[in-house]
Formats: structure tokens, sequence, C-alpha cells
């Protein structure tokens, strides 16, 4: 990897303020001669009559659905910075959630502003880095500038695009310290633009902003929905994959299985939505395996829970526990058959008008049953259930919402969120599972270190639900025929 001779600490300085310099640089000085040559002979590369981008109609209308909500107040939303990974190296930066379901923007440093307007509702603002200056050298010697980071596009672009004005982020802090009148900001995501609010804002309000945010993602549009199933669809390709892959990865370990799915994100997609849990193993039996350095065995399963993000940051959830062998052992299809029923049933139970709550009670007394007929429970069942006594082995809850971030709308209220109603154009996981830990003495031996997991992404449609997820099969027999089918 290059090193910058020279640079900023994040390319947001004002065009007026030196080039930070690189501590430990091999060139101390810019001779004037350089630096002219280096201004000189660059071709106009602006961008012009750019089409708006797909989600730009949808983010406008988000836009008017807030306005309404808070008038007459000031509302900014930034995108949020790069976050140091280590010395001078970033993670991959991704815009909050918030900033990007209101604009279609990804870019860092980003804020969106809402004026509250004198005759009513607000304008909108895209607070921009523009590109690189090229004047004081800042595209060649600050290590966010175009040459080392790539092109940015211009304000101008920027509007034709997005859709609403743009302005220069780096005037975005002065005005708004400058502001008057109630204030409400997205918190956590740019320490910068809250230190310019902070004698104007209440954690009150902002909560409440945050609130409504995440309570205006429950219910999904037309593009959103449409960018769901194309993550679901990229989402079982990478299950494909992996399946052909299988072999290398008894070679190897579950990195072999991560880096597989992972290249049917990249390609297809932005990223992955959250780290791959390839749990082969007992590994299955943790939640949340994301450490993916364990061996992978024949005989053994495998629960891979996986999903692609698209381009525009909607991600799938979706988990199939598969037999490494392409067979499931019979105490493997038991365990196996008991989760598939449970979560039949979660399915059926997602419609208009259900209650929130329905699905989970559904799955989880299928789980309660199965675990009291195998003697592991003493029944009865509705006992059993009344004290919970299930979660020993199912653990977590049967699903949550879906949507840009793998557990959407995780800030609204409880009222509107797991006590609500299901309303078409809503987006779930349902995804029970059975967890039989190596060190568990309270069941069978040959239960320990098996864990299995079905996960699906379920659309409220108006006359019940849409498996956006279904190109994977689910029962027993078939993921034994489509993993042959897939190994030749």
């Amino acid at each position: 990897m290059a090193e910058a001779t020279t640079g900023t600490d994040g390319g947001a300085e004002s065009d007026d303020k030196p080039i930070k310099e690189r501590k430990n640089r091999l060139y101390p000085v810019v001779s004037d001669e350089l630096a002219a040559v280096m201004k000189s002979d660059w071709a106009d590369t602006e961008l012009r009559g750019l089409s708006p981008l797909p989600q730009s109609s949808y983010a406008a209308a988000r836009r008017a659905t807030l306005s309404a909500r808070f008038p007459g107040e000031r509302i900014v939303v930034p995108a949020g910075n790069l976050r140091t990974r280590s010395n001078d190296t970033e993670y991959p930066f991704r815009a909050s959630t918030e900033y990007a379901y209101l604009t279609g923007d990804q870019t860092q440093d980003a804020v969106l502003v809402l004026e509250p307007q004198a005759g009513g509702g607000h304008a909108a603002t895209a607070y921009l880095l523009p590109r690189s200056n090229r004047e004081n050298g800042e595209f060649w010697l600050d290590g966010q500038g175009e040459l080392w980071v790539g092109r940015r596009h211009s304000l101008t672009e920027a509007e034709q695009l997005l859709g609403l004005p743009c302005k220069d982020v780096r005037k975005a802090a002065d005005a708004l310290r400058e502001a008057t009148g109630p204030v409400r900001v997205v918190r956590g995501h740019d320490a910068g633009i809250e230190a310019a609010l902070t004698d104007k804002v209440t954690a009150e309000r902002d909560t409440e902003l945050t609130e409504f945010l995440s309570e205006m993602r429950l219910v999904k549009d037309e593009f959103e929905i449409a960018e769901l199933q194309k993550a679901c669809d990229s989402t079982a390709r990478g299950f494909e994959d992996v399946v052909k892959a299988l072999d290398k990865a008894e070679a190897t370990s579950e990195r072999y299985i991560e880096g597989t799915f992972f290249l049917r994100a990249r390609v297809e997609g932005n990223d992955v939505g959250y780290g791959s849990i390839c749990a082969a193993g007992p590994h299955a039996t943790t939640l949340h395996w994301v450490r993916n350095d364990g061996p992978v065995r024949s005989g053994e399963l495998l629960l891979l829970d996986a999903g692609v993000e698209t381009h525009h940051l909607y991600t799938a959830d979706v988990t199939r526990t598969l037999p490494i062998s392409g067979t499931f052992s019979p105490l493997q299809r038991k365990i196996y058959d008991a989760v598939h029923e449970s979560q039949q049933a979660g399915i059926d139970a997602v419609k208009p008008g259900a209650a929130y709550r329905d699905f989970h009670e559904a799955s989880q007394r299928v789980l309660a049953e199965k675990l009291v007929e195998w003697g592991l429970l003493e029944g009865p069942v509705e006992r059993v259930l009344e004290l919970a006594l299930q979660r020993r082995w199912t653990l977590h809850g049967t699903g949550h919402m879906l949507g840009m971030d793998v557990h959407d709308c995780a800030h609204a209220r409880t009222e509107t969120y797991v006590d609500c109603t299901l309303e078409p154009g809503m987006v779930l996981t349902v995804e029970p599972g059975l967890y039989f830990q190596t060190d568990d003495l309270s069941v069978p031996e040959e239960y320990r270190g098996i864990g299995v997991r079905i996960e699906d992404d379920i659309l409220v449609t108006d006359d019940g639900n849409r498996n956006l997820s279904q190109g994977l099969p689910r029962g027993a027999a078939e993921v034994e025929a489509w993993m042959a089918a897939l190994r030749g």
C-alpha cells in the first residue's frame, strides 16, 4: 500500500487551511515549481446531464414525512466519518442508515440539514465534501485527496444525483453554530457536528428523532422491497457457492466458507450485511460465531447465517443448516425437522392484522412440544411455555425486522415494534433454532454439539406473506437433493 507523503486528518478542512504534513515523509518540501506543475494541464472532468439516483424520489417522500412530524424544528442527520482501523488506515466507510435512507447518498462526512421554513415545511440541503482542491494541492498531497482515494462528485453533480441543493460540508458546523430555534440531531455519527450543536439540542428531543426514523422504516416502500428481494437472490447464489466449495473448506477451515460467500457479496452487492456466521460442528451452538476459524468435518453440520448487502445498503439475513457430508444422520434430521416444523408454524403466522409476537409464539410452541416429546422437558407444554423453559435450548427470539440494518428499526418504541400489529410492507425474519451445547449434561450425549437454525426473510403482503428467500430449499430431503445436484 502506497504512503502519502503529506496529508490532512480527514480532508474536511477549509480551503484556506494548510495541508497537514505527515510525520515521516520522504519529501519534506514541495517546491514552487512542482506545485505549479501539479496544478496545470488537467482536463475538465465535470459530469453533466446526470440522472437522479433510483431512490431519489423515495428519499424525497421520506424527507416530507420527517418534515411533517417535526414542524418548525431544524433536523440534522450526519452520514458519519471514517473510523481508524490502525494508525493511518481506516475501515471501509458505510454511511449511517438514517442519512442514506433520507438522501440516497453514501459519502463520508456528509450531513443532511432540514431547515424549517416560515411558510411551513422544510428546505433540505445536503452538505458534502466537494471535489478535492487542485489550487492548494489537496488532490495529490492530502491522504483523502482524489489521487489517493478516488474522485468525489462535485457539488453540482451531487445536486443532479440527489435531487436537492448541496453545499460544502466544511462550512456546515459554523452554519449550525449560528442556528436558532429548536434543533434535533441523530447522535453517534459525527462528533464535530454534535459539538457545534451542543447548546441547542436535548437528549430527549434527539431520542424522539431517532425513534421516529426507526419507526418510519417499519413499512417498506416498493424500492426497498425490490432491494431486499435482490439481496435475498444474491444471498441464495452465495449459499450455492458455499455448497460447491465445501470440499475445499474441509481441507482448510470455516474461513474458506466465509471467503466464498464474501466473494459473491462483493461481486453482486456492496458487502456482507453483517459478519457471516460460518459455524461448523459444535460452533453451531454459539449464536453469533463469527471467528470462523474452526475445522469443517464430514458428518457434522454447518450452520451458515449470512446476507448480501446491496449497493443501496439493504441486506438479506438467511440461515441454512447443512449436512457437510450431504446427508443428515438420523438424529441430526430429527432435530432439523423439528426446527423446520417450528419455522413453518412461524411463517404461517405472519399476515396482516396479526400481532408481531404471534410468529414467535407459534414457533416456540412447536419447539416446546418437541422438547417434551423427546423427554428433555417435563410437560405439560403450557407449563413449559409459561415458564419459558424451552429457552435453555432455543435461547433467542424467533425473528426481527429487516431492512438497511440487519436488525432494522432497532430504536423504535416497544409499542410500535414488538407490540405492533403486522402491516403489508413489513419485512421480518423467522429464524427458530435448537442449540445443544457440548457441555450440557441435561441432554443425552449424542445431542451435545448439535446446533440447528433455519431463517428466511418474510414480506407481509395484503393477503398473507411472501418468502423473499424461498430460492433456497428448507425441508431436509430438499436440502440433501439440492446439495447433491450442486456437488455433482
